[in-house]
């Protein structure tokens, strides 16, 4: 699978490694990009986060993930393979929030291509962030933040 939604807290980020390395193409490859979202301790306005929760209509954002590794293969002709995977469902402090790997000839064009894929993710995906904080709940919508209650 290359587009997920992960419920289960103990997911192993080292499968995905093997996945990448077990791809067709990976013979053209020479460096494996990945990027690891984590929940950071502290908001945007300094306030103390005890928790993220994210929720998703997952058919519609396992498609918009799709969408958005074709995009990356089609731009990159360098990369020849693109994992995306996202959590949803309620996140701790320093607990992974996604993963995104690029497996590509050259490096520079790896981490290109995974920076744009994460800001895709981040633009386009229908992924809603609730983060709870010592002074309340918000969801947080690119840079804004919304009280809840």
């Amino acid at each position: 699978m290359k587009v997920a939604l992960i419920k289960d807290k103990s997911f192993d980020f080292s499968k995905l490694i093997k996945e990448i390395k077990s791809s067709e193409n990976i013979s053209k490859c020479g460096a494996i990009v990945s990027f690891i979202g984590i929940v950071r301790g502290i908001g945007r306005d300094g306030t103390r986060v005890k928790k993220l929760i994210y929720e998703a209509e997952e058919n519609v954002v396992l498609k918009e993930l799709e969408e958005i590794r074709e995009k990356i293969l089609r731009k990159y002709k360098g990369v020849h393979e693109v994992i995306i995977y996202h959590f949803i469902g309620e996140r701790d402090i320093g607990e992974d929030t996604i993963y995104i790997l690029v497996a590509s000839e050259h490096r520079e064009e790896g981490f290109k291509a995974a920076r744009e894929a994460l800001e895709l993710v981040k633009e386009r995906v229908h992924i809603w962030k609730k983060e709870i904080t010592e002074r309340g709940a918000y969801w947080i919508m690119g840079e804004e933040q919304v009280k809840i209650g």
